[in-house]
């Protein structure tokens, strides 16, 4: 056949393939519509989760597993490490009054109850959320977010989620764009439904119920005393059953009358067969195990939520290191969240261009003795740390830190530096206006303030010169402008507080 291509069917037939049949890289081959494993019968997506896919039942199941005590707090524990964080909108390369109304709608919204929300998605796979959206003035902005069950949901084959309804119970209705966000937990296309860990959790805790009712009936039987009485051979049976209902009576009242031929004996847990503590400590231990499947599942570890009798400083310490681990990919969770929010608001009404981003940050995520050693290496002039450096053990991004050539700071100590900055004196109004130069935005707004800057010659002029010419101003707009400029008085006071210091050296 020569450098023909194709595919021989038999030993008699070859068929050529079709030069002029390509297919385009960005075109999908491998869907579910032509792979050999799925018919589509105009149903949903079933949830691929093993444990409900084996007991036949919806995600109603993990939810009740939430009433165990310790999955409780290992959800707790778990998402109080995300709660307890600080947020903050970060301009970036955006408009402040873009990142200012950002800022100002996440403030209106119950920050930690949606944080809270959003860390659902780990435990059960993902968690619908619906944004309420209203119009302030000129804006479109959510007003508030609510998590809806995860029971009403469903995906189709394309991976979309949509809504059961009344009307459509099986595959679904469509959802509108921008009204519900999907925060979902080890994505995949086989799994859109994301991985629950309460899967893990389920058979643990089945099992520790099962062992909480076999100890209860284990301590009923061999943890009280047993009472044995003996009467003569030869009695009638009434005989007998007087003194079974005065040992009955002794078990409650500890008072019992017995003809004087008979005797009563009290059987401890030992003389009944029941091997002592032993037996009792084959339930505690099937408990115990059961928490630690719970914990690791949940937390990655135990000591955070166990307390053992044995242990070592630096075992705790690498559980630990294991929990801030998994804390910190849910942070990115909650980031990933609020910011693709904040992609909507600003596509409602900013359009293209750059956008602030919500961040979560610990006040101790900067390490000051990890700080004060760097310093410390940077002053003696023979170390120049690189930006890799500072991402990796301050948590800054690329686009934050920009590195200076090391070579003409060395040698220089940070109070050498600072010597040399004092020496070059500026007025308030000079350094007013290098700050407005850094945190303006070039917009109708600023424009005119950095040219007034530039006319003026005192801080009063300035003032007076400013109101006349935004007399016309929104009221908002003038008092944040109002913030900034007047903000040159407190620097005019250390500048004079400076002078005069060194006038008096």
């Amino acid at each position: 056949m020569g450098n023909k291509r194709g595919l021989w069917v038999n030993e008699h037939t070859f068929v050529e393939f079709d030069r002029n049949t390509t297919v385009p890289l960005s075109h999908e081959i491998a869907t579910r519509g032509r792979s050999i494993d799925f018919y589509n019968l105009g149903m949903s997506l079933p949830n691929p989760d093993p444990v409900l896919r084996k007991m036949g039942k919806d995600i109603k199941v993990y939810t009740e597993l939430l009433s165990d005590a310790h999955v409780g707090a290992c959800v707790i524990n778990r998402k109080a490490g995300v709660k307890s964080l600080n947020w903050s909108i970060d301009r970036g390369k955006a408009k402040s009054r873009q990142a200012k109304l950002i800022e100002d709608v996440f403030r209106n919204l119950d920050i930690e109850r949606i944080t809270g929300e959003i860390l659902n998605a780990p435990l059960f796979g993902n968690q619908p959320l619906e944004v309420f959206w209203e119009q302030a003035g000129k804006y479109w902005l959510p007003k508030d977010i609510v998590g809806k069950p995860q029971r009403w949901f469903v995906y189709d084959e394309e991976n979309k989620p949509r809504l059961l309804t009344k009307q459509n119970m099986t595959l679904g209705e469509e959802l509108p764009e921008k009204k519900f966000l999907f925060p979902t937990h080890d994505w995949t296309y086989e799994n859109p439904y994301g991985f629950a860990l309460l899967s893990r959790c389920f058979w643990p805790v089945t099992f520790k119920r099962g062992g909480y009712k076999f100890w209860v009936i284990f301590t009923e039987k061999f943890g009280m005393p047993f009472l044995l009485g003996k009467l003569p051979r030869g009695l009638k049976q009434k005989e007998y059953d007087s003194l079974a209902d005065a040992l009955e009576k002794m078990v409650q009242d500890a008072i019992a009358v017995i003809p004087d031929d008979g005797s009563i004996e009290m059987l401890t847990g030992k003389d009944k067969g029941g091997g002592g503590g032993g037996s009792a400590d084959l339930y505690e231990k099937l408990l115990k195990y059961g928490d630690g499947e719970v914990s690791k599942a949940l937390v990655g570890q135990t000591l955070t939520t166990e307390i053992g009798s044995t242990g070592s400083y630096s075992a705790s310490q690498t559980h630990m290191q294991v929990r801030d681990e998994i804390v910190w990919g849910d942070k990115r969770l909650v980031e990933s969240v609020f910011n693709h929010l904040i992609k909507w608001i600003a596509e409602y009404n900013f359009g293209d261009g750059e956008n602030p981003t919500f961040s979560l940050w610990a006040d101790e995520d900067v390490d000051m003795n990890l700080a004060e050693r760097d310093k410390a290496l940077a002053e003696t002039g023979q170390v120049k740390f690189s930006k890799k450096y500072f991402m990796k053990n301050y948590g800054f991004e690329e686009e934050d830190i920009e590195v200076v050539d090391g070579d003409n700071q060395a040698g220089k100590s940070g109070a050498a530096e600072f010597a040399e900055k004092m020496e070059v004196e500026k007025s308030p109004v000079d350094m007013m206006a290098d700050r407005l130069n850094d945190e303006a935005d070039m917009d109708d707004i600023m424009k005119p303030v950095l040219k007034l800057l530039n006319e003026v010659s005192t801080l009063e002029e300035f003032r007076d010169r400013l109101l006349d010419m935004y007399s016309e101003m929104d009221v908002t707009d003038l008092g944040n402008l109002m913030q900034r400029s007047f903000a040159a008085a407190e620097l005019s006071g250390r500048f004079s507080v400076t002078e005069a210091v060194e006038k008096n050296a």
